[in-house]
């Protein structure tokens, strides 16, 4: 067992080369993959198919690659490993920021690819929330209200629609209300992956930010503490 078998890898890249490469190295390891040459083929595989992982190049035409990563993330947390011909220190923190969770240079070797995708399917495949889902009895305050049991969040009563990986990020940040967190015990909770980039953390409590800010609730309720993390702060009733 590879770790891939059965996974499906859909590749966005524009090079017939890379994406005949890729899919060598999906298949032997006993993967399907889609193929799609543009970001708007990829965005529409991404719709019909609905991939465990995505290999996407920076550099596509049209629709580039940080256009395409922006559009994934407003609709999935699937895994994305991003491809590029520059080994720049600078657009790899770019791709993470950007809610990337990995970068890959080229020229790649094969087995470094491989095992970069079996790390992002196990990631994804890892499970539901350590320290939060387990703690089933719903949490309530004056504006949120989380089922951990169901996966079911809501701010004023009303349905709040999040990622899976926006709804672990509450769980943990309202399970642990009133307390800091660090990036690292954030990545442990909602990514299981406590050795994981910290900025991805930056990213997700932003997007979750954006979505509770735009309920009303104004500013949201998620405190960054300067050198120390994030703390979900209770709404005060009235």
């Amino acid at each position: 067992m590879s770790g891939m078998d059965g996974a499906r890898v859909l590749v966005v890249d524009d090079d017939d080369t890379i994406r005949m490469v890729l899919r060598r190295v999906v298949e032997t390891a006993g993967a399907t993959i889609t193929e799609a040459p543009t970001g708007e083929d990829g965005l529409r595989a991404l719709y019909d198919g609905r991939p465990d992982v995505v290999i996407l190049d920076i550099g596509l035409p049209g629709l580039d690659g940080w256009q395409v990563l922006e559009r994934i993330r407003q609709l999935t947390d699937v895994p994305v490993v991003m491809l590029s011909a520059h080994d720049d220190e600078l657009e790899k923190v770019r791709a993470l920021r950007a809610g990337a969770d990995d970068y890959v240079t080229k020229p790649f070797g094969a087995p470094e690819l491989l095992a970069r995708l079996q790390a992002q399917l196990r990631r994804a495949r890892g499970g539901g929330g350590r320290g939060t889902a387990e703690e089933l009895r719903p949490y309530r305050d004056a504006a949120i209200g989380v089922d951990f049991a169901h996966a079911e969040a809501t701010v004023f009563d009303r349905p709040l629609a999040l990622t899976p990986r926006e709804f672990r990020l509450l769980a943990a940040l309202v399970g642990h209300a009133g307390r800091t967190l660090s990036a690292e015990q954030l990545l442990e909770l909602a990514w299981d992956d406590p050795a994981g980039d910290p900025r991805r953390v930056k990213v997700y409590v932003g997007y979750l930010r954006g979505k509770l800010a735009a309920t009303g609730l104004d500013p949201p309720p998620i405190d960054t503490v300067r050198g120390f993390g994030y703390r979900y702060r209770p709404p005060a009733d009235g």
